[in-house]
């Protein structure tokens, strides 16, 4: 705070012993210690609180930055989902109409009395089991 040498220091206390006299030169001197010390509590007490209000401040920005990137990546995260959902109703819907062009004649309703997919056919209706052998060739007679 100052740069005060010795020279200048011995100066200083023969202009103070003068005016304030021996006596009192003590009491003068340890007052002045007392108020030097106050200050240079007041002095770091307003340091610190400069250093903590900027600090609070580059909190606030980076706190913002973060919000800010956080918003961003959710944006882009919500417009993800709506493609990919927009992507799977149309495959949906492009699925079900390619259904109805194998199937037309489960588009069309069944005639009366015939049975539905949901009806099972009895054993009787279905007619006669196939056959798993091979029909027998006829052998070759020679007359």
């Amino acid at each position: 705070m100052f740069d005060v040498g010795f020279t200048e220091l011995m100066v200083i206390a023969v202009v103070a012993l003068i005016v304030i006299g021996p006596e009192r030169l003590p009491r003068v001197a340890r007052t002045l210690g007392h108020l030097f010390g106050r200050l240079q509590r007041y002095v770091n007490d307003v340091k610190a609180d400069i250093n903590r209000e900027i600090e609070l401040e580059e909190l606030k920005k980076f706190k913002s930055s973060i919000e800010d990137t956080a918003r961003g990546f959710e944006s882009t995260v919500n417009a993800e989902i709506n493609a990919v959902q927009s992507e799977a109703t149309k495959a949906q819907s492009e699925l079900e109409s390619l259904a109805k062009i194998e199937d037309p004649a489960a588009s069309q309703p069944a005639p009366p009395g015939a049975p539905s997919a949901e009806t099972p056919l009895m054993p009787s209706e279905i007619g006669p089991e196939p056959r798993s052998e091979a029909p027998a060739k006829p052998e070759k007679t020679t007359a």
